[in-house]
């Protein structure tokens, strides 16, 4: 449906490559003014040299004959994150929707994970998607209206080696996301998680150590980032915004998906109370047949990308 997103303007951090390049041109494809949010860098954060990346989607949607604007602003600051939301009203007078996609990987096995790696890649996927979220807020509750949508992971909804740090900011962008769609619906705002499965510059930092491991990357390879982007739009758009909120999906080439949240599932009751010892003996007999295993994300989506 073309004009989906007409006169809507929406910020795309980490726009400027990968999945976020497809979600910015999808955007403008529908409609949208996009905000291109890119700072230049590598996947683990570090200055690689590219100057323009941000530039150079603005240009091909103007070349295209649609409307950006880009922002070489770090979501890693407060500061600089009002500055990215600066960007939209500066060039569009306005702010429909933010896409927190901007992301780094510092993969590491836990014992060997320096401190400063991650409180890295906490700035820049965790608070990263505060900061940006937050200053976009207020104009969200004054317009009564307003759309997130925040890439999470498969990593932090199931689990995978090396990433403690990866995983605890993406699984704390499933708590703000819920936040956020908590906080916000009375406003008309929602907020919904995206875990993208897609071949990108960052995941082609995975170790290939093992047989295992260049197997999993061989399957990577085969799933498009484009494919993420018509999934980000119809969230974006009105019709989305009056069905889904507060949600998680994961999207994978040709395919969607929608993960569960946490619920109760059990109970172990005892009438006289718990001691040690009795939670020993009865609760965990009781809950044990229902323990979650620990898997790998690759053990659960062990089917080829279609």
């Amino acid at each position: 449906m073309t004009g989906l997103l007409e006169g809507k303007v929406v910020v795309v951090t980490g726009g400027g490559r990968g999945v976020g390049r497809g979600i910015a041109l999808e955007i403008a494809k529908a409609g949208g003014k996009v905000v291109v949010n890119d700072l230049g860098v590598g996947p683990g954060g570090e200055v690689d040299g590219s100057l323009g990346p941000a530039q150079d989607v603005v240009d091909e949607i103007k070349a295209a004959g649609g409307e950006a604007a880009a922002s070489t602003d770090s979501v890693a600051t407060w500061k600089s994150a009002q500055q990215i939301v600066a960007a939209a009203l500066d060039n569009f007078g306005r702010i429909d929707g933010v896409v927190n996609n901007a992301g780094i990987l510092r993969d590491t096995i836990f014992h060997k994970l320096a401190p400063e790696d991650f409180e890295l890649v906490l700035n820049v996927n965790l608070l990263g998607p505060f900061y940006v979220s937050r200053a976009a807020a207020p104009y969200f509750k004054e317009q009564a209206s307003g759309s997130f949508v925040h890439m999470t992971s498969s990593s932090a909804l199931i689990g995978n080696f090396g990433q403690a740090n990866y995983i605890a900011a993406k699984a704390g962008i499933v708590g703000l996301s819920r936040s956020i769609a908590l906080d916000m619906q009375r406003f008309n705002v929602t907020s919904n998680c995206i875990a993208p499965f897609a071949w990108t510059r960052m995941v082609n930092t995975i170790p290939t150590d093992t047989p295992e491991q260049r197997e999993r990357v061989e399957g990577l390879k085969k799933m498009v980032p484009e494919k993420i982007a018509p999934f980000v739009v119809a969230l974006l758009s009105d019709a989305g915004r009056a069905r889904v909120n507060g949600q998680i999906f994961g999207v994978r080439n040709n395919e969607i998906f929608f993960f569960s949240q946490n619920r109760p599932t059990h109970i172990a009751h005892n009438g006289d109370g718990w001691t040690p010892d009795t939670v020993i003996e009865r609760a965990f007999p009781m809950l044990e047949p229902h323990f979650f295993p620990l898997v790998r994300s690759g053990e659960i989506f062990s089917w080829a990308p279609c």
